[in-house]
């Protein structure tokens, strides 16, 4: 994912296209992610939190986090910088 890339356009699990607003991008121990926020719903100050995976292609896509301890870590490395 480019270094410079303010926006995204992902659908949701109902096949709507929503834009959100990227807030930053993380390295942790060789793995990335994007904290991103909807941005039609700024200021519920909700960030997201999405793993950047290659698919079988070789494509990058986006997960959401399924692991609490994951997702815990990106959250203090992102709560040190903002």
């Amino acid at each position: 994912m480019g270094e410079n890339i303010r926006n995204l356009i992902l659908e949701d699990e109902d096949g709507k296209k929503v834009q959100f607003e990227v807030i930053t991008k993380l390295d942790i121990e060789d793995r990335e992610y994007v904290i991103v926020m909807p941005e039609e719903c700024r200021e519920s100050e909700e960030a997201i939190v999405l793993k950047i995976i290659e698919d079988e292609n070789g494509e990058e896509i986006f997960a959401t986090l399924e692991d609490e301890d994951e997702f815990n870590q990106v959250s203090e490395v992102y709560e040190t910088l903002f």
